[in-house]
């Protein structure tokens, strides 16, 4: 494989935005900008996969579970993959990597970046297809591969609640009064779920949202409202306050609504993370507009939800995550009209 680099201490630490989604009650409204992970690496630098790709390749190795000579393999619906493909690459690895045939153009570019091998997998069968494709490939020769497995590594949602939770508990001086994250494999709002409530004794109202179709285009969520689908062991449900579910059509729409919101104003930056101010602003933009990945679009639709409900109090301040840029996502329909 040919010397691949990344730079894994920008993972981590990343910068707060304060967001105008035009609620009718008062209440703050702040998000995680979460492709300043990796910020510098092509394709719309990283996401919040970044973090628990770091998670459980630390863990493994730490653990004597992954050594040299051993391939990684992962199935994803993308940005996973793209993590898992460039860390694992960086440290010397041979990555393969599964993943339905209809991902986002920007996600498969960084995979290959990284010198990955990918086997796709027909989108109409679903997802499901994805982890049972991936399972028979290890099958087939169990000693050659390692799988992190975000689905049912503790270290996904363990990662999140040592750092996720901490860094917006701090970021928000302790006044962070509910977390809004979407469900995919469920790390995310668990661990950091987990992680704020103890920091707060409580005091968070922690919200899952999963998409409200079975047939839907909000990547990196999981539908698992009706019939019968792999639930992720990653997934803890205890720690949520309550689930809601978002269409893909008003996904879009929010997302699409932030890129005219600031289209002429600047994004207002209430903690820059370990990045000074001038990096964050450079890097909040592609090709000069604010555009966010489909699930960041879903966890400002689930907040105006909420507002829309009569949920938000006057003096709430919400969190949610903005998981990965737009430009991940210039060849499907969310911004091929923009990008």
């Amino acid at each position: 494989m040919s010397e691949y680099v990344v730079d894994e201490s920008t993972i981590f630490e990343t910068p707060l935005v304060e967001l105008d989604l035009g609620v009718e009650s008062d209440a703050d409204v702040y998000a995680k900008v979460e492709w300043f992970n990796l910020h510098d690496a092509p394709h719309g630098g990283g996401s919040i996969k970044s973090r628990i790709a770091k998670g459980m390749l630390d863990g493994a190795e730490e653990r004597g579970e992954l050594e040299p000579g051993v391939t990684v393999i992962e199935p994803t619906s993308g940005n996973t993959g793209s993590e898992v493909a460039r860390l694992a690459a960086a440290r010397g690895y041979d990555v393969e990597i599964v993943m339905p045939d209809n991902a986002a153009g920007g996600k498969v570019d960084a995979v290959r970046d990284a010198g990955a091998e990918i086997h796709f997998v027909d989108a109409n069968l679903g997802y499901d297809a994805v982890i049972e494709r991936c399972e028979e490939i290890i099958a087939a020769d169990p000693e050659a591969y390692f799988r992190p497995n975000q689905y049912e590594n503790p270290d996904n949602p363990g990662t999140h609640e040592r750092t996720t939770a901490r860094e917006i508990y701090d970021a928000t001086d302790g006044d962070v009064t509910r977390f809004v994250a979407g469900v995919g494999t469920g790390g995310t709002i668990s661990g950091t779920g987990r992680g704020l409530t103890d920091l707060s004794d409580g005091a968070v109202e922690v919200v899952g949202f999963e998409p409200d179709e079975r047939l839907h285009a909000i990547d990196g969520l999981k539908y698992l409202k009706t019939g019968d689908h792999y639930h992720p062991e990653t997934y803890d449900e205890s720690v949520l306050d309550r689930t809601a579910y978002v269409t893909t059509s008003d996904a879009y729409d929010s997302a699409r609504a932030l890129r005219e919101r600031y289209s002429d104003d600047p994004v207002p930056i209430a903690d820059p993370g370990q990045h000074d101010e001038a990096t964050v602003r450079d890097h909040l933009r592609v090709d000069d507009q604010f555009v966010v990945g489909t699930s960041a679009g879903g966890g400002a639709a689930a907040v105006a939800n909420l507002d829309a409900a009569g949920d938000l109090a006057d003096d709430d301040v919400v969190v949610f995550m903005l998981c990965d840029r737009g430009d991940k996502y210039a060849d499907i329909p969310l911004w091929e009209d923009y990008l």
